[in-house]
């Protein structure tokens, strides 16, 4: 199914987009969407539960790269940042540094971009005291995003570098915002693009192969471009090249992109003179 069918039907019916990719699920797949709908609202409770126990905490990871980032950021008053963004960034890094402690997450679509849509989520729930009926609206439109990409693409790093992980949470959660504002199923295609275009080339280079540098400070960048992007398709600004011809640009990137950017702990930053010496130390630490 591509996103452009899906706004199809809406021009054809007097569905809400989020009706619409729980009929199209039940189409593909023989779920009754009402047990569909019942699954996602429980993944939408684990994330809200989530995000409020684990806000600005501190975490002991595997290999202490990361763990006191949210905690952080929670405890100093921001400079630019609206509330806004300032909450949807602490529960993305939360998210992304309880991940990487083992903790309970969401991966949505992945575990190492497990903080993007939680992000945005419990911003809608905590500072704009979202309805949590149209909150869950909102997020079956951001899972019909992830699903595009899915079917049509790729969610793996391996396959497809970060922007496969991280660009298309980014992507889901725009949707997400978008469509939590406006019901506007096209700019919700024009929110997921541009967030998507934004990411686009993003490497898969974690150090050590561990999902902590840089994963977790990406889900703190990227819940704010996520953040923008809807901004800009709320206030009209449209996506020149429409979303599925994104996604498949995004899979064609991700195909040329060579082996050591796709998962493998050897290119990019992984490949740095201070990552090595990082790896090195790990190594000899557990080794000792």
């Amino acid at each position: 199914m591509k996103f452009s069918e899906l706004l199809e039907i809406c021009k054809n019916t007097e569905l809400e987009l989020s009706e619409i990719i729980l009929a199209q699920e039940m189409i593909e797949t023989g779920r009754d969407p009402e047990k569909v709908k019942e699954y996602l609202k429980r993944l939408l409770e684990v994330m809200i539960e989530e995000a409020e126990k684990n806000f600005g905490k501190r975490f002991e990871t595997l290999t202490e790269l990361t763990g006191d980032n949210a905690y952080k950021l929670a405890n100093v008053r921001p400079k630019m940042m609206s509330e806004f963004n300032y909450v949807a960034t602490i529960v993305a890094l939360s998210m992304g540094e309880s991940n990487a402690s083992m903790g309970r997450i969401v991966a949505c679509p992945t575990a190492g971009s497990c903080g993007v849509v939680p992000g945005a989520a419990y911003a809608l729930w905590k500072v704009e005291k979202a309805d949590f009926n149209d909150l869950l609206k909102a997020f079956i439109v951001a899972s019909g995003i992830g699903n595009v990409v899915a079917k049509r693409a790729t969610l793996s790093g391996a396959a497809g570098g970060c922007q496969a992980e991280i660009g298309t949470a980014t992507a889901m959660a725009s949707g997400l915002l978008t469509y939590y504002y406006s019901k506007d199923p096209v700019k919700v295609g024009y929110a997921a693009a541009l967030a998507l275009k934004a990411l686009m080339g993003l490497v898969c280079d974690p150090v050590g192969g561990f999902v902590e540098v840089p994963c977790v400070k990406r889900n703190g960048n990227a819940v704010n471009v996520a953040i923008a992007s809807s901004e800009m398709a709320l206030a009209g600004i449209e996506s020149v090249i429409p979303f599925d011809e994104v996604v498949e640009a995004m899979y064609q990137v991700g195909k040329a992109l060579p082996e050591s950017l796709r998962e493998t702990g050897i290119g990019g930053i992984a490949g740095t003179k201070s990552a090595q010496e990082i790896v090195e130390k790990i190594r000899n630490k557990w080794n000792s």
